[in-house]
């Protein structure tokens, strides 16, 4: 999605953290070692959290109370000792709720308990599955015939289990069903800051209140894009539910100038895409309108925009509409995991949508485009710091590059190093003839690309503290840069204008203006510069645009990772109550 709009403006997470005492994320699926045990509900509480003052039981009048008191018993130790069952955390939560408003029924009032029902069902439009939270049971047990006069016990399991749910729901809608870090152990991203005592006295006042809608909608990422995606989804279900968008059938290219009855289907798809004007619905003839219309449509898919519909461009056309439901939901999920307060001076690289932007005070200030890696060298998905420049470097040539790129093109022309400037080390660091290395099995050697002209990080590097050795970088190959698709590079990320960013990151015009810039590269020494202030770097994973009009626009998902975040998202994870 438009990462311009993904974090500008301060987002009012602080306040959706306030109503959350804990982070519940349901997991992805397990591995197959794992499967036979399916994963539970996970919350873990704040290393803040305050403890709960040893709990008295309610009046003995207060039956429902005092089953509720005795549920809670049986879930949880109320006092000392490890929580030993898999939903623990949860049940510390729901004991820790009810001991605060002690034991007294959350759920008695039926207007709390409509917009509780409401507020569960109102997550499919989030993407998420309402039976995680108990719809279904809960609401049956509302509309039961003896619902009126159920026991003091029966009413104590329903209060408990409709806790369960508000609370699992809320922080899923704030921080995300999935557990990010089992689909990518990379993952370092941190979550929204909770204050758990204030998190925990919002969520008494919405029921004390009867707020729990607005507890509902605060949860939710207060970034108008978020708004915009729930908006998204609800419109494609709807599509959806009239049969889909219109199919343009196989054949031939279809081409501007050309008359042939598929165009009709062609026209009628771009007009239920809002890409061609319904007055223009009708006709076999390709003429300009049309042409500018499929432009406009392959401009969105991140497609060379031609204007003729050939193969690719007719496997976009016709991506069924569930495709694309799918595709937005595990986008309003990675929404949920990043849509935290982004404020002050940073950096963003949209890995699948090859951009790169800064930020000064939350507003972008500048973008360019980006080279990443190749689908088989993909670049990892994390946050760090940029720390320092290295202007003029060399380039080691790293192991895997050595083996599959470098060797066969040294094997195929002995002239290659030289003609590239690179020199060969030995182990030692000391530079060595290339004609004494067995070129068929070398061994102990290391290949460095000296500084200067068609070196393979240019001008510059600009470097945050990783394990993946992945930097920014200018690069040699500018043509790339007018490519649609730029997965290209070996994983790092090649930035085209990085100077530009420099100029950004040192933030000092007086000392580091473009002329400073341009006078430190012409020394042709490779040098480290600290900046005086570090900037976070976001490299960030999401294969949804949300264009000015508000129409969305599908990226290639070109590392494969909607799918897996699909089938977490698909998984039935039903609440359950300790």
């Amino acid at each position: 999605m438009t990462m311009e709009k993904y974090v500008h403006g301060r987002l009012c997470v602080s306040l959706i953290a306030a109503l959350l005492p804990l982070s519940v994320a349901a997991q992805a699926p397990p591995s197959a070692a794992s499967a036979a045990s399916p994963p539970p509900i996970v919350a873990q509480l704040p290393a803040t959290a305050a403890t709960v003052a040893a709990p008295t039981p309610p009046p003995a009048d207060d039956l429902v109370g005092t089953a509720i008191y005795g549920r809670i018993q049986q879930m949880t130790p109320l006092q000392g000792g490890p929580l030993s069952r898999p939903d623990a955390a949860l049940g510390k939560a729901v004991s820790d709720f009810y001991a605060q408003r002690h034991f007294t029924a959350a759920w008695s009032q039926p207007a709390n308990v409509q917009q509780l029902l409401a507020g569960l069902a109102s997550v499919e439009g989030d993407g998420l599955l309402p039976d995680d939270y108990g719809l279904t049971a809960l609401k049956a047990t509302t509309e039961a015939p003896d619902w009126a006069t159920a026991s003091p016990e029966r009413r104590a399991d329903f209060d408990v289990a409709a806790t369960g749910a508000y609370i699992t729901a809320l922080v899923q809608l704030a921080r995300g069903k999935v557990d990010p870090m089992r689909l990518d152990p990379t993952w370092n991203f941190d979550p929204a800051s909770i204050d758990a005592q204030q998190g925990m006295s919002m969520l008494q006042t919405a029921i004390d209140e009867s707020s729990v809608d607005q507890a509902f909608a605060m949860a939710r990422p207060q970034n108008p894009l978020y708004a915009q995606l729930r908006d998204a989804l609800t419109q494609l279900r709807a599509t959806a539910a009239q049969g889909g968008w219109p199919l343009v059938p196989d054949g031939p290219s279809l081409k501007p100038g050309m008359k042939d009855p598929r165009v009709g289907a062609l026209r009628a798809r771009l007009v239920a895409g809002g890409y061609l004007d319904p007055t223009l619905a009708h006709g076999d003839r390709y003429d300009s309108p049309l042409t500018d219309a499929v432009k406009r449509f392959q401009a969105d898919q991140y497609m060379d925009a031609d204007g003729s519909v050939g193969t690719d461009t007719l496997a976009a056309l016709n991506v069924p509409v569930e495709t694309r439901i799918g595709q937005v939901r595990v986008n309003l999920e990675r929404a949920r995991w990043l849509l935290h307060a982004l404020e002050g001076t940073f950096v963003v690289v949209d890995v699948a949508g090859y951009k790169i932007s800064f930020y000064r005070d939350g507003k972008p200030v500048w973008k360019s485009r980006v080279q990443v890696g190749k689908p088989y060298r993909s670049t990892p998905i994390f946050r760090s710091q940029i720390t320092y420049i290295t202007f003029n470097p060399t380039w080691t040539v790293p192991p895997t590059i050595l083996k599959n790129d470098i060797l066969p093109k040294v094997r195929a022309n002995s002239a290659y190093l030289a003609n590239n400037r690179i020199r060969v080390l030995d182990s030692a660091g000391n530079t060595i003839s290339a004609s004494g290395v067995n070129w068929s099995n070398p061994r102990g050697i290391t290949l460095r690309q000296d500084a200067g002209p068609g070196n393979s990080l240019g001008q510059v590097v600009i470097r945050f503290p990783n394990s993946f050795s992945v930097y920014l970088h200018d690069t040699p190959h500018q043509d790339l840069f007018s490519k649609a698709r730029r997965d290209t590079s070996s994983g790092c990320i090649r930035v085209e204008h990085p100077l530009e960013l420099v100029q950004l990151l040192f933030n000092d015009d007086q000392k580091w203006n473009r002329q400073a810039i341009d006078d430190r590269i012409a020394t042709k020494k490779t040098q480290n510069v600290t900046l005086p202030t570090s900037v976070p770097v976001l490299l960030a994973y999401w294969t949804v645009d949300i264009g000015e009009d508000g129409k969305l626009a599908y990226k290639p998902d070109v590392y494969q990772r909607d799918g897996a975040l699909l089938a977490a998202l698909d998984k039935p994870q039903p609440l359950r109550t300790p």
